[in-house]
């Protein structure tokens, strides 16, 4: 082994480490770390993060704690897997302050890492984020609007420039004592003040309502990405990214108020420097050379005092929205927490993360603290610096008084032009943050190069393909057999893994469902079975095989979509598409297949909205509020849903039906009928949500539905009912469950059992059929395996 340590890299080294674990053999996976240790060899975070993992899959908690803790005191950083493993170990065990205090490391430490983007990345962020909007549908409106702005910002100027020369003969006629020429210069302000307000206060009207315009369309463009091809899914279940939702709702509203008014901040300044540099180097060509100094010289300095704001800014937004993150899962889980009495260590929870808002706003006010020395000396040295150059000027009887006025007015144009940086410094940090948070959004959302969402390797992936009924049943003569072949699912030879630890929960797994077939998924806590049923869903593709959907009427769909057909026709044979946009095939596939979870999610809208959820979810109801306002933008409208045409959607007469047929028919006298509106999450006991959701299931009438515990809180009554009404509906049903009461509504069984290391590569699931009558009866894998039953 001694002669293995020194022949082998240590970047190669956890790669045997790994494959002893894999292999069973712990003790070879130890003595190699053991020899490692003892030869003196430092190591890295990789080998590590190699050995935790071995040791807590391996049910080692004493062991995986110990050099959990000899690790963090050497300073090693750990994969965040396993940070989260050890979390989760502790919890279990009860361990509560160690496990807050590796959530905390874990916190700080992503927090050190956390550095200030390169101006250049900021300015690449910034276009990426902005300009879409600009070359949009709306981009006549928005270049229209965005000049109107720039024009009213050109004419907010000029009378600036006029206003600079009514000052000097303003104060000129003061200095003179001249009463005729001073009340005359006092009516030309007064209507130079009456004839100018409406440009400024025009044109700030029309910046804001630009900016609303360009948040709307933003917020549009943004939803549409994070909701499209389970993006939303991928972020929250791999923790890619913090507060999506804050990103959307404060960060894009601060980045195109922001955008706008700092774009007309740098065109005012153009324009500014262009009129004023005139008249300041008329005046006294010295003053200019003054204010290019002072103001380079205040840039400087406030770059090197405020060069930690923008992180502090950054870290800022993610803390308080992590607070109040927390705080709405108070709200959401109120009625658990009440249960479990854990008020206090809710309480616990939601201060903890105030306090690190807390302490990193005072880090954040110390250098504002820092930086507002400076500036505030700077902003009113300029006070007297002007007047102070020119002094002798005037002394010496060469300018008069009126001229030190204008002197004083342009240089102070001119440097808050020259000197915006340390003006707005706190201002620009604060933005530049949100450019940042903003942008790494949009990286993540980017389909084309998201480095972020994990994606299996090309020869790991597991392939959802679509195929169409009649194309799959066509015979070698092209001939259709009435009823097609029935075949609704196929599983082909499926190995499925956890998406981040990569730990196999199923191997080699293959299986057909058919017009009424009803299998029953079953097996211990852990064991794989919702995992199975993430895989069908498309949510998770970690792992081998192919799971192909055999959908109605998709064939002429699919071909109208593909612009790359091949010409000998092969394509259209198979008439097979795998899902790498899963947009469109998904849609349909919807029509087909319904998946109910055992807590069924509750939208927020009327009872009617609830029960036409998801199928019809995005048709329009036809209610006053929804009726067109002369101001509605046409890219926050509803668009109508191309798969269903309105005619199908169920009438009144239909959803009182189905929830009588689910037995909910009181809850329309409960909650004054179906366009009352209530937290339905809250107010339905989570039977009575369940018994919803198979009301949307009847009303949608898919031919295949994923059923995972989704009767777990019913009695065994209302349990047999609705498998009856689903069964009677002709919908084909794939159930997870553990009641021993659910046999009786299956004719198949799947058990599926949790791999061990030293199971690995061996199969842990088979097939039985059930007799209703009787009790279930083993049948040989191979008999029914991929095969219809007769």
């Amino acid at each position: 082994m001694s002669l293995l340590i020194q022949t082998c890299e240590l970047a190669k080294i956890h790669t045997l480490i790994d494959g002893f674990f894999k292999m069973g053999n712990q003790e070879a996976a130890f003595d190699l770390y053991e020899e490692m240790r003892n030869e003196g060899l430092e190591l890295n975070n990789i080998v590590v993060d190699v050995l935790v993992n071995g040791l807590r899959k391996n049910g080692k908690f004493e062991e995986t704690e110990s050099l959990f803790k000899e690790m963090r005191e050497k300073g090693i950083m750990l994969d965040r897997v396993n940070y989260a493993s050890m979390m989760d170990m502790l919890f279990k065990k009860g361990n509560f302050s160690a496990a807050f205090e590796i959530e905390h490391e874990m916190t700080d430490k992503n927090d050190e890492q956390r550095v200030a983007p390169e101006v250049r990345t900021l300015l690449k962020r910034f276009w990426k984020v902005a300009a879409p909007y600009w070359s949009s549908e709306d981009k006549v409106q928005a270049r229209l609007r965005l000049a109107a702005v720039f024009a009213l910002t050109l004419g907010t100027t000029g009378i600036s420039v006029g206003f600079n020369f009514l000052g000097r003969d303003f104060y000129n006629a003061l200095a003179n004592k001249d009463q005729e020429q001073f009340t005359k210069q006092l009516l030309y302000y007064l209507g130079a003040f009456a004839g100018g307000i409406p440009f400024f206060v025009l044109r700030d009207y029309a910046k804001d309502t630009l900016s609303l315009r360009w948040r709307s369309w933003m917020t549009s463009y943004y939803m549409e990405r994070y909701l499209k091809n389970q993006t939303f899914y991928k972020i929250q279940s791999q923790s890619i990214i913090d507060n999506p939702d804050q990103r959307i709702v404060d960060d894009l509203s601060a980045f195109t108020g922001t955008a706008l008014a700092f774009s007309l901040t740098l065109f005012n300044a153009a324009v500014d420097l262009i009129s004023f540099s005139n008249i300041l180097f008329g005046i006294y060509p010295p003053l200019f050379v003054v204010l290019i100094v002072y103001s380079l010289g205040g840039t400087a300095v406030s770059v090197f005092l405020g060069k930690g704001l923008v992180s502090l800014n950054f870290m800022q937004e993610k803390k308080e929205a992590d607070f109040r993150y927390a705080l709405v899962r108070v709200r959401e889980n109120a009625e658990s927490i009440a249960f479990y009495g854990g008020e206090e260590n809710e309480r616990q929870l939601l201060l903890d993360r105030f306090k690190r808002a807390f302490e990193n706003l005072s880090k954040l006010l110390i250098s504002s603290r820092n930086l507002e020395f400076f500036t505030s000396g700077y902003r009113y040295l300029i006070q007297i610096l002007p007047a102070a150059v020119v002094a002798p000027m005037y002394f010496s009887g060469k300018i008069e008084f009126g001229v030190i006025n204008q002197s004083v007015s342009a240089f102070n144009h001119i440097l808050g032009d020259f000197s915006l940086i340390v003006y707005q410094f706190q201002a620009i940090s604060a933005f530049s943050a949100v450019i940042d948070r903003l942008g790494e959004f949009d990286d993540v959302l980017d389909d084309r190069q998201s480095p972020y969402i994990s994606k299996p390797d090309v020869s790991s992936k597991i392939n959802i393909l679509y195929k169409d009924v009649m194309y799959a049943s066509m015979g070698s003569n092209g001939s259709i057999p009435q009823g097609g072949c029935g075949k609704l699912l196929e599983v082909e030879k499926l190995t499925l893994q956890t998406p981040r630890s990569r730990n196999i929960l199923i191997t080699d797994f293959s299986l057909e469902i058919y017009n009424g077939d009803h299998l029953l998924v079953m097996g211990p806590s852990g064991s794989g079975k919702t995992s199975l049923l993430r895989a069908l869903a498309g949510l998770w593709n970690t792992g081998e095989g192919n799971i192909t959907f055999y959908i109605t009427n998709g064939a002429q769909s699919q071909l109208s979509a593909s612009s790359n057909i091949d010409s000998s026709g092969a394509q259209s044979a198979q008439n097979i598409l795998e899902v790498d946009k899963l947009s469109d095939l998904r849609n349909k596939r919807a029509k087909d297949v319904f998946f109910l979870p055992q807590r069924p999610y509750m939208v927020l809208g009327t009872l009617r909205q609830q029960l036409l959820y998801p199928t019809w979810s995005n048709e329009p109801l036809p209610t006053p509020s929804n009726s067109q306002q002369p101001d509605s933008l046409p890219f926050l409208l509803q668009a109508s849903n191309s798969e269903h045409d309105i005619s199908e959607r169920p009438t009144a007469e239909d959803l009182i039906e189905v929830l009588e047929v689910v037995r909910l028919g009181d809850i329309l006298t409960r909650f004054n009928g179906l366009d009352s509106m209530y937290e339905w999450s809250s107010v339905l006991s989570l039977g009575e949500q369940q018994r919803l959701a198979f009301a949307r299931l009847l009303l949608s009438k898919p031919k295949l539905v994923l059923l995972d515990e989704s009767t777990s809180a019913l009695d065994e009554a209302n349990e047999a009912h609705l498998y009856s009404q689903i069964e009677a509906a002709g919908i084909t049903y794939v159930s997870v469950g553990h009641r021993s009461t659910l046999y009786k509504y299956h004719n198949k069984v799947l058990r599926i059992s949790k791999l061990n290391s030293e199971d690995m590569g061996q199969q842990n699931w088979h097939l039985e059929l059930i007799n209703r009558n009787t009790r279930p009866e083993e049948a040989t894998p191979t008999t029914y395996l991929g095969k219809k039953q007769e």
